[in-house]
């Protein structure tokens, strides 16, 4: 609709009103200058009312089913496949006994998988070593198997330099090189990055397929050193709406199947060989139908505070009960409480790391001692955890719990079941009776929440810096991930960064110095003229003063953090167990930018509780 610019302010007022609750766009020709600033203000006001009005909500607020459907629409590309393997050039040799050797194209490519692991610790491991040569000599020719008969007479380094010099080459390309190759990046992000749900279009997470290698594992994997075929879209399964365009596989291939499954959240799967394992397309962490399962996640551990009393009343009586399984299976539910230990899975032997969780404690894994270190019943704990990460820790319990388990430990070895009672299957089964989705994750992310908000309480100072305000939240973060056993190897280069910082905090020891010498000066200067350029010259230099004294402290602090962090994983319990509306709140009611504790990405996923919780949020 268009406006002359000549009508009157109470006509101009209901036109404009009438036409943009309308939808209708709206122009004007400049008028009088009574006129322009009261459209402007107009404009402004009705603006404001229609997005109120007509603003859509949020995708973590829009309604939700519960027959299991989790999508009508669903349109994708289909994963993006690992490029095809390259020849090495002529110059550079794979040598046998001394000599070079020509190689078959599959044999070649498996060669340089060992080759760009050369300078890593798992070439020097047997298992690695011996799983990598059975798995080699399969795909090589009758002929190479004939000449290639020991790993140890095998020479990869001229290989090994190849690809090391071609990794330093394409770290030092040109500027415009590195912004060509971060072009095509992005062209195939925008390809098969994204996908279409429900009218959303949402991030993809990993929509490319992992391309082939050689297994790695945790710890001492017994498949390690195993080769990781390379996906093909004869393996994979499509999961896409009938009324979409199926996605189009490479020239001269077809997919394995394609489905409609809108009860499901994965957009491709395929079985990977080494552990015979599914692997899937998911959306990305900041899409809805994430966002909506984190919330529910919290939501139900949040439902845990308020029968967890109950529930520890219960496990604590039934340690004198006469029944065997309920003894042992109350003794495990503490140890998942108070130690946020895992529940443990069956697994098939040999198949994987000898990890274990709670219900496959064996007696090797404990150690009682009635006195320890001025405590009275002390169990110690010894074992490897998930991903082979050792679980150690001396812990004093109850009376009670202690003497149960005497009493589980009796004349059995140490390969046998510490629980030999119970099953991770029973327990759950217990778990979903005390209350409806309750699991030892339920229990973990519990446990892993309520600490945090009860640690930033009890360390945070509302006169506090930000960056002390930061060291504390770490503090408390890092609290949750000692309960967590979220630990992690020394970084290689920890030492020399701590050397670097060290340096630069010197350096501010050096320049607060100088800088307190010239205040001092200056007041000297200043108590002899009494005039006003010499107290400004003072006043400056305090000002100085005072910024080199921040920026010392947040040096100092920063090295605190380091120090204390350098064994402990601090992104697993954040990204996972602690409900991001603590944090949030904590933000808001102290001051601290959320980008301080979140980073973009991290916003993205937790957008819903981000816009959700105010300062007075409680877990």
């Amino acid at each position: 609709m268009w406006l002359p610019a000549d009508m009157s302010r109470k006509w101009g007022c209901l036109s404009l009103a009438l036409c943009w609750l309308s939808g209708q766009s709206v122009s004007y020709e400049p008028g009088p200058a009574f006129l322009c600033p009261f459209l402007r203000f107009t404009f402004r006001r009705f603006s404001a009312l229609h997005k109120k009005v007509k603003a859509p909500r949020a995708r973590w607020e829009e309604e939700k089913r519960d027959d299991g459907v989790k999508w009508q629409q669903l349109e994708h590309h289909g994963p993006y496949f690992a490029p095809p393997y390259e020849r090495l050039p002529d110059h550079v040799h794979f040598y046998y006994n001394g000599k070079p050797m020509k190689l078959s194209l599959a044999t070649e490519e498996i060669a340089t998988f060992y080759a760009k692991m050369l300078d890593h610790e798992y070439t020097t491991k047997d298992i690695f070593q011996n799983n990598f040569f059975n798995d080699w000599i399969k795909e090589m020719t009758p002929e190479e198997r004939k000449k290639i008969r020991e790993l140890g007479k095998c020479n990869f380094e001229e290989i090994h330099t190849y690809f090391a010099e071609k990794h330093e080459a394409q770290k030092a390309l040109p500027k415009e090189e590195k912004q060509k190759l971060k072009e095509e990046a992005e062209k195939i992000q925008e390809k098969y990055g994204y996908c279409i749900i429900d009218g959303h279009r949402e991030k993809i997470g990993n929509f490319k397929t992992e391309p082939p290698g050689l297994f790695r594992g945790r710890g001492n994997h017994p498949k390690m050193g195993m080769l990781k075929k390379r996906v093909m879209p004869e393996d994979v399964i499509i999961n896409c709406s009938k009324d979409s365009a199926i996605p189009q596989p490479p020239p001269g291939h077809k997919w394995k199947e394609v489905r409609c499954d809108n009860t499901v959240t994965w957009l491709a799967s395929w079985t990977e060989n080494i552990q015979g394992a599914l692997k899937y397309v998911m959306l990305n962490p900041s899409s809805k139908l994430k966002g909506e399962k984190d919330w529910q996640k919290y939501e139900v551990a949040r439902c845990l505070k308020g029968v967890v009393s109950k529930i520890r009343s219960q496990y604590r009586a039934d340690w004198k009960s006469k029944d065997m399984k309920i003894r042992q299976r109350s003794v495990a539910l503490y140890f998942i409480d108070k130690l946020a230990l895992r529940a443990g899975n069956e697994k098939e032997e040999g198949e994987t790391a000898d990890t274990v969780g709670c219900c496959s404690l064996r007696v090797e894994h404990i150690s009682l001692h009635p006195h320890l270190d001025g405590k009275e019943n002390v169990v110690e704990f010894d074992f490897l955890g998930k991903d082979s990460i050792r679980y150690y820790n001396k812990v004093p319990v109850e009376k009670q719990v202690f003497k149960n388990l005497q009493l589980f430990m009796k004349k059995k070895n140490p390969g046998d079941d510490l629980f030999d009672w119970l099953s991770t299957s029973s327990l759950n089964k217990h778990l979903q009776d005390l209350m409806d989705g309750l699991t030892a994750k339920v229990f973990r992310t519990y446990n892993a929440s309520i600490t945090l908000q009860e640690q930033l309480e009890a360390l945070t100072n509302e006169d506090d810096s930000v960056p002390a305000k930061l060291l504390s939240y770490n503090r408390a973060n890092r609290a949750v991930a000692i309960l967590c056993n979220h630990q992690r190897a020394t970084p290689k280069t920890f030492e020399k960064s701590m050397q670097n910082l060290q340096a630069k905090i010197d350096a501010k020891k050096d320049q607060l110095a100088e800088a307190k010498a010239e205040l001092k000066r200056v007041k000297a200067d200043h108590k002899a003229k009494k005039d006003v350029k010499s107290k400004t010259a003072v006043e400056k230099k305090k000002k100085m003063v005072e910024k080199i004294e921040e920026q010392l402290a947040k040096l100092n602090m920063h090295a605190t953090d380091k120090e204390e962090n350098k064994q402990i994983a601090l992104g697993t319990s954040k990204l996972n167990y602690l409900d991001p509306r603590i944090s949030v709140a904590w933000c808001k009611k102290f001051g601290v930018p959320i980008e301080k504790i979140y980073n973009k990405t991290q916003r993205e996923k937790f957008a819903w509780a981000i816009a959700m919780a105010d300062e007075d949020f409680e877990f």
